[in-house]
């Protein structure tokens, strides 16, 4: 679930003020409701958000600086500015194209490659992350979302579609203690967000140019971004088969064997915490 250049409008003078001189393209792609940004050059992007939303920008300002200090690859903060009419971050264009729009053989070809990425992602030190992302506050997220009424039914999967979102919270529940025991000896920096749209790859090389869209980047169980990643992967990959070796070489990569019952539960969640 990446970003997009939303509806409302911010003030014209945030995107100056905040080092956004010269010619730019609003980016239409995504699910934000920030106003995104391309600069003419395609070196930049700057998001800018209403009031409102003013807090929301800084945790993803002070991710995006932490994580590049980590030598993760990424963008990197260029500035920002802040007044009573919102805020605008600017940042660094991570170069390449998201790992949604190669083809299946290209993502074929990456694969290693990302599993190797999003494994030194997970190996940063979690005692050094001061950002949460854990399963409590998922969960605190969901039932907030649900009580009211928010939950994008387009995020669910098919089968859960007709399923009122309540009830799917609900089935969710009484595994929380279970996973709560898992998340406390498996966890990790987990980028929140991890899905092909949020991975850059160069185009020459199908290498890993870099994460992005790092708004939720926190500590969390491995398996909330290796269930994200996994099921948005299906979508490139045309058949069962293909979807399951992929899988299986996505797991010898990275260094894991899979717990499908644990990919099933954060799979499920996570739509819970969006609206």
């Amino acid at each position: 679930m990446s970003d997009r250049a939303g509806s409302r409008q911010v003030s014209p003078g945030l995107l100056g003020a905040a080092g956004g001189e010269g010619g730019w393209r609003t980016v239409t792609a995504g699910e934000s409701e920030a106003d995104v940004f391309q600069s003419a050059d395609g070196t930049r992007y700057a998001k800018c958000v209403a009031a409102d939303d003013v807090a929301d920008l800084k945790t993803e300002r002070d991710r995006v600086a932490w994580l590049s200090d980590q030598g993760v690859p990424g963008p990197r903060v260029l500035d920002w500015h802040s007044d009573d009419a919102g805020a605008c971050l600017v940042t660094s264009a991570v170069p390449g194209v998201p790992a949604d729009q190669v083809s299946a053989d290209d993502l074929r070809a990456s694969w290693d490659r990302i599993a190797d990425a999003v494994r030194a992602l997970h190996q940063v030190p979690v005692q050094q992350c001061p950002f949460r992302r854990d399963l409590d506050g998922m969960v605190a997220v969901a039932r907030d979302v649900v009580a009211r009424g928010a939950v994008n039914p387009e995020f669910l999967p098919v089968e859960q579609q007709h399923i009122p979102p309540a009830e799917l919270l609900a089935r969710l529940v009484p595994q929380v203690s279970r996973r709560r025991e898992q998340e406390a000896v498996d966890m990790v920096v987990c980028h929140g967000d991890l899905c092909l749209p949020n991975i850059i790859l160069d185009p020459r090389t199908l290498d890993v140019s870099g994460f992005i869209d790092l708004g939720r980047l926190g500590r969390a169980d491995r398996y909330a971004d290796l269930a994200l990643l996994l099921t948005n992967a299906r979508e490139t990959w045309t058949d069962e088969e293909g979807a399951r070796a992929a899988d299986t070489a996505f797991a010898e990569g990275y260094g894991i064997t899979l717990d499908h019952d644990r990919l099933r539960f954060y799979l499920h969640l996570d739509p819970l915490t969006w609206d």
